[in-house]
């Protein structure tokens, strides 16, 4: 009896291994017309018969059994074995077809629904990063940020520092994209019609989001490069990589974003990368020192220099922002503002500019007036400053949001403007090296 159903069953599987050997091109072709129409046309149910036998035996016809087989699976069935199989299909038979956002989205896939350990999704978004971090998205470039960071803080802070610079660079080409795209359709909003529209929305949100996700990597970030963390860090790693210009600029930048410019390293560092990098960034860092060295006429000479060889007016944006930002750490709150118009006059939607600008008028509070009244009126030019920010530069609309909600606490107040016998509405020239006209607030 045993022998019998044995068989039988070999008869069955022979029988059922015949049938998918029968299945021809023309029978998937068939299939996959029906189950495109259907789909396009919203019959799910009827999409779906199709769909399965594609997914059983026409599993290479088509990457858009597995595109429109995610939304079946997850939105329609709410099926997440199924849903799991469309992604690992996918990444089987279209390996090369967009691989860094399908595992991406398969990551977020499995971390929603709970399918996968942290570990398993951390791999996933290791293997997709590793192809191509601009495919990623938002969330999941900060989740494996996070994932690198809690894995290598204590025993290689190294690979987290190049991680952040990698991912930091991939999404500042992101944010510069966005910026081109962002100012092109602004400058044509009148004639736009709904496609225009929603692509600019488009632009402005995923700009908003990146900007939002910059400052989250900013803040794990901080926590771990300190000074006294990188100074012992670049001084055991500079010989190897004293000829190493991405190494170096690395090491400069972080260094100058840390203030750990007055640590004899940075100037070796930035020589360094000068020599092997004769780039209009490296001569920036080089006015730097200079100035810090005693050399005004060199250091002009030298950010001439390098702003004379970018012909990008992004970059040309961010040069003079960072010689701003120089000037500023020497205390020229009046020649850091000029250069930031500078950079305004390179890049009109630089939101950073405007903040600069902002943080600027807030550190002078004190000595920009002569009372309570006049003190917080520079607290109102701050205010516009950052209001600029925000409407002009979505990327940086989040972080402009907090520097207004604390710079309104701090306008003057009904009182403040009675006792300085000020006219709500009026015009008030602030003091000092700001000297701007604002409107006393009308509270």
């Amino acid at each position: 009896m045993k022998k019998i159903t044995f068989l039988l069953t070999a008869m069955l599987l022979i029988a059922s291994v015949k049938t998918n050997a029968q299945v021809t091109k023309r029978d998937c072709e068939i299939k996959y017309n029906l189950f495109n129409g259907d789909f396009k046309s919203k019959k799910y149910d009827d999409a779906y018969k199709n769909w399965i036998f594609l997914m059983d035996n026409c599993k290479d016809l088509s990457v858009n059994i597995y595109k429109y087989g995610s939304t079946i699976a997850e939105d329609v069935r709410k099926d997440p074995a199924l849903a799991k199989r469309v992604y690992e299909q996918r990444l089987q038979y279209f390996p090369d077809v967009d691989p860094a956002k399908v595992h991406s989205d398969y990551a977020t896939y499995l971390y929603e629904n709970k399918l996968a350990s942290d570990d398993e999704i951390f791999a996933i978004l290791e293997k997709g990063y590793s192809i191509n971090p601009t495919k990623m998205g938002v969330k999941n470039l900060y989740i494996y940020f996070q994932g690198v960071t809690d894995r290598n803080k204590d025993t290689n802070p190294q690979k987290v520092f190049d991680t952040y610079d990698d991912v930091i660079e991939s999404v500042g080409k992101k944010l510069d994209a966005y910026a081109v795209n962002i100012k092109k359709y602004r400058a044509d909003s009148v004639n736009l019609d709904k496609k225009g529209l929603r692509r600019l929305r488009a632009y402005k949100i995923n700009s908003k989001a990146l900007g939002s996700i910059e400052v989250q990597f900013d803040r794990i970030i901080t926590e771990i490069a300190t000074c006294e963390r990188l100074v012992p860090l670049y001084q055991r790693d500079f010989e190897a990589n004293k000829s190493n210009s991405v190494w170096l600029k690395r090491a400069v930048s972080r260094m100058f974003n840390k203030g750990c410019q007055s640590d004899p390293l940075f100037e070796k560092l930035v020589r360094a990368f000068a020599e092997a990098s004769p780039s209009p960034e490296a001569y920036s860092f080089l006015a730097n020192v200079l100035e810090d060295n005693g050399d005004s006429v060199g250091a002009t000479a030298m950010r001439e220099k390098s702003f004379n060889l970018e012909t990008d007016p992004l970059k040309k944006a961010k040069y003079k922002l960072k010689f701003a930002q120089s000037a500023k750490d020497r205390g020229q709150y009046s020649k850091a503002r000029s250069l930031a118009r500078e950079a305004l006059s390179f890049d009109p939607n630089s939101g950073r500019a405007y903040l600069f600008i902002a943080t600027l008028y807030q550190a002078s509070v004190n000595n920009c007036g002569d009372n309570l009244f006049e003190k917080r009126m520079v607290y109102v030019a701050a205010l516009n400053m950052a209001r600029k920010a925000a409407a002009v530069d979505p990327s940086i609309s989040s972080k402009a949001r907090k520097y207004i909600s604390i710079y309104k606490q701090n306008v003057p107040s009904k009182k403040d403007i009675f006792n300085a016998t000020a006219t709500p509405g009026g015009k008030f020239t602030i003091k000092c090296w700001i000297g701007e006209t604002v409107r006393i607030p009308n509270k």
